[in-house]
């Protein structure tokens, strides 16, 4: 007792520093900043944003979990890195390296010397893009299971699908010969777009120019009239998602007045994540992690075709098709467009929420 005593006589009293009037008048210049700071809802909001951030979370790759963690498991992990990278791989390079081989020995004669026949010219391309395709597949050791009927050559019907890596197209492919919808990539890969897929019918276009997309979707509304056309393939994401998440589906896809036929894929992580993430990492790389572990493992389902209902419009449909596609891979739908994964939000949305803060504070002003 006799030492907190002693402690509280010790402690300053603020207030025989502070005049009578200070204490008994608080000042109004005091009120009005409480008031401008009064900004509570904001922050809320911003703090929402940035623990629950489901646009984020669609393009992360999550990072398997160690197992290596103790002295009998340490190991058996090194002699699998060996197995792996010493053996594995490669073998993967030389059955690749023999696909390409056979590919161009029949690819560049029939290209070039079967120029008169083109029924047959076009069934001898697309059935050596499939065995090409094959090859790739094999190369990472791919276990893909597919339910459902085999696509089917047919007007007036598009495939869409899920979006998670350039290889979603070379597994889909290998099964029957699309004419795909897709970005256009420099390097090796814009070579092979110019060169051999352009024989299947694929597209191209660059997100970033405007004419472009004018330019695919006159070419898409021919391709789809076309009675021996290959089915046409598109991904109306726009870009890779992780395959835990999708995105909402660009409408073009279904503006088209055909068939649309859901593809739902879904891969197994237990070997290897097959997301790829075009800004951090190039497709070379990327194949070479997908060549360097164990398998890759996916499920491939082509659902039943869907029609545009007389009460419906081309978004509620494209949202009616994005459900099926997500139920049946188990993918979480979230409400965000993924060019805002390569485009800075548009500056009407950042000046309506300046408005609102704006709005906020003169009604505080007010009171």
């Amino acid at each position: 007792m006799a030492l907190s005593s002693e402690v509280d006589l010790e402690r300053l009293n603020i207030e025989d520093y502070l005049s009578s009037d200070s204490i008994q008048e608080p000042s109004k210049k005091l009120q009005l900043r409480k008031d401008l700071l009064d900004i509570a809802p904001t922050l809320t909001e911003a703090a929402g944003a940035i623990v629950d951030d489901s646009f984020t979370r669609c393009f992360k790759s999550n990072p398997p979990e160690p197992w290596n963690w103790n002295v009998y498991l340490f190991p058996l992990w090194c002699m699998g890195v060996v197995f792996r990278y010493g053996i594995l791989f490669p073998l993967r390079v030389a059955i690749l390296a023999v696909g390409w081989i056979i590919f161009f020995a029949a690819f560049l004669p029939v290209h070039f010397l079967a120029s008169g026949h083109s029924k047959w010219r076009r069934y001898i391309e697309r059935a050596l893009v499939e065995m090409i395709c094959g090859f790739f597949v094999t190369s990472w050791t791919g276990v893909v299971k597919y339910h459902g009927p085999r696509p089917s050559m047919r007007p007036h019907q598009v495939f869409v699908a899920n979006h998670t890596s350039m290889i979603d197209f070379i597994i889909l492919e290998q099964m029957s010969a699309f004419a795909v919808i897709m970005q256009k990539h420099p390097g090796w890969v814009g070579f092979i777009q110019t060169h051999i897929l352009e024989s299947v019918g694929c597209i191209w276009f660059n997100r970033t120019e405007a004419k472009d997309r004018e330019i695919v979707a006159r070419k898409l509304r021919q391709h789809v009239q076309g009675a021996d056309t290959n089915p046409l393939l598109i991904f109306p994401e726009g870009t890779c998602v992780n395959n835990q998440y999708t995105v909402m589906f660009k409408k073009g896809a279904f503006e088209l007045g055909c068939a649309v036929c859901p593809v739902a894929i879904k891969y197994n992580k237990i070997f290897v994540d097959a997301f790829w993430n075009s800004k951090k990492q190039s497709f070379t790389k990327h194949l070479v992690r997908l060549m360097t572990s164990w398998a890759v493992v996916c499920d491939v389902w082509y659902l039943e075709p869907q029609y545009l209902r007389p009460d419906e419009t081309s978004i509620e449909f494209a949202e009616r098709i994005r459900d099926m596609i997500a139920a049946r891979a188990g993918l979480k739908k979230v409400p965000w467009d993924g060019y805002l994964k390569y485009f800075r939000p548009s500056s009407k949305l950042t000046e309506r929420k300046q408005q609102i803060f704006a709005e906020s504070v003169l009604q505080q002003l007010k009171q």
